[in-house]
């Protein structure tokens, strides 16, 4: 916990909240902003990861809310579906994630990362061709959310990105996809928030002005996704990744 939580510590934390809910709304890897800033005030990791989820909850709600206009489903499975294999998947990792050593999650982080990364530009950026194509089956995209519901109750760093690459690889475009993952992680992470509430490594003067900085992100974040042309959005979720999978390999 926090030994002396002054105002510029606050600040600080409020600041890395802004920008890891700006980042969250457009690309994802928020969590990689505010879990070392977290260690870096003082916060052990099990309560910076915990502490961590539940600040970036609301900024989650705002961003989903703002953008569900634009959020949908991907062929068969409509969004209601996604919703429910996320708060599934959320559930069974927050369970997973207070029985369990977080440091097994935390080591497939770079990899899963530049997986994603990868998978994102090359959805991205290939040839499209002039009917669209589904090119994931239908089993294996809802099983794949379910994973990835897993993995963001569990840790969660880089599900914004396993997201972006799996709905864009499955037919939806770039602006369509930032809307549905929007969606989808605050699903995922409702279920992990429920059951971290009560936790005790819970660091509430950290986490009050985490979320505060994080609730203004997502406004700024669903702005500028309104705004940006497609191009630049995806130039943008590419740079991110690769900065983050670099910075996750020599940490």
């Amino acid at each position: 916990m926090l030994l002396h939580p002054d105002i510029s510590l606050l600040l600080l934390i409020m600041l890395a909240g802004l920008y890891a809910g700006t980042q969250n709304t457009l690309a994802g890897g928020g969590s990689f902003i505010t879990f070392p800033t977290l260690l870096l005030v003082g916060l052990d990791p099990l309560a910076a990861n915990i502490t961590s989820t539940i600040a970036l909850f609301p900024n989650q709600i705002t961003s989903s809310l703002a953008g569900r206009k634009l959020a949908g489903g991907v062929g068969e499975i409509s969004l209601g579906k996604l919703f429910a294999l996320s708060v599934a998947g959320g559930l069974l990792g927050a369970v997973l994630l207070l029985n369990t050593p977080v440091t097994i999650f935390a080591r497939l982080v770079p990899w899963l990362v530049l997986i994603a990364t990868t998978i994102f530009t090359w959805g991205s950026f290939r040839k499209k061709p002039l009917h669209a194509i589904n090119i994931i089956p239908v089993p294996l995209l809802a099983m794949i959310q379910f994973l990835i519901g897993i993995y963001g109750g569990y840790f969660g760093g880089g599900i914004g990105f396993l997201m972006l690459a799996t709905l864009t690889i499955a037919g939806q475009g770039v602006r369509m996809a930032t809307a549905t993952k929007n969606v989808l992680a605050m699903a995922m992470n409702a279920s992990a928030v429920i059951l971290f509430i009560f936790s005790s490594h819970i660091d509430w003067p950290a986490g009050l002005a985490l979320s505060m900085g994080g609730i203004g992100g997502g406004f700024a974040g669903n702005w500028l996704v309104h705004r940006l042309p497609e191009k630049i959005m995806r130039s943008f979720v590419v740079l991110v990744g690769i900065t983050l999978t670099v910075w996750l390999f020599l940490r």
